[in-house]
């Protein structure tokens, strides 16, 4: 599997960080509640995948004076910039160059931000969530944090509307706020929660959605 996110939302590696709030309504209140969710567990090792410029591993390890966080990814650009960003925490923060599709090692938490919306057939996620599952140890959690979008046409539309509006309101003109729509679909899938959540309790996890706002999602699933 292989993933380029400049190539994939047309930005500089560089830009990342201040184009996806631009992007992505209530972003950094997304990642506040999945990064509360992990810290709260107090875990020794997690497993950040699709981890990208560390943005995910970094709030956590500043929240926990303990935890290992193994940062995946397959892109070695943000990697980079994945490595810079956290060197502070010295060996807290690993750096993996991986897939979804590579062997997990034991972990107490994985936990993903705008990442696992690439795998973009349910057959392909639920064989994730499997792995998953049993990567983890006893009472371990996933937290997930990405888009979900209803399959119900009316509050489907008023997710996209508000999206956009969201978009316009951080200077995209509107028109190129739902071309990126068209441009993310050739490699991103929205799952509607009422897909997704049957998909992880099938996998042998225990999931709730913790936080929801708009078109995004934190859920939070447990290995019995």
């Amino acid at each position: 599997m292989t993933h380029s996110v400049s190539q994939h939302l047309r930005i500089d590696v560089d830009q990342y960080d201040a184009t996806i709030q631009r992007f992505i309504p209530r972003y950094a209140d997304m990642v506040d509640r999945a990064t509360d969710e992990v810290a709260a567990r107090r875990p020794e090792r997690v497993i950040d995948l699709g981890a990208g410029t560390g943005a995910l591993a970094g709030r956590l390890l500043a929240k926990t004076e303990a935890t290992v966080v193994e940062l995946w990814d397959v892109d070695d650009t943000m990697l980079e910039v994945a490595r810079g960003r956290l060197a502070r925490f010295g060996d807290r923060a690993r750096f993996v160059h991986g897939s979804f599709d590579d062997p997990f090692p034991a972990a107490d938490a994985f936990m993903a931000s705008l990442a696992l919306h690439h795998v973009r057939e349910m057959a392909l996620k639920a064989a994730l969530y499997r792995r998953i599952a049993t990567a983890l140890r006893s009472g371990g959690i996933l937290v997930n944090a990405d888009a979900t979008v209803t399959a119900e046409a009316p509050a489907q539309a008023a997710i996209w509307r508000g999206w956009a509006d969201h978009m316009v309101a951080n200077g995209i003109e509107e028109r190129r706020a739902w071309e990126h729509f068209a441009e993310w679909a050739g490699e991103d899938r929205y799952f509607p929660l009422e897909t997704e959540l049957p998909a992880l309790r099938a996998a042998g996890l225990e999931p709730v959605v913790a936080w929801q706002a708009g078109p995004l999602a934190v859920t939070v699933s447990t290995k019995p």
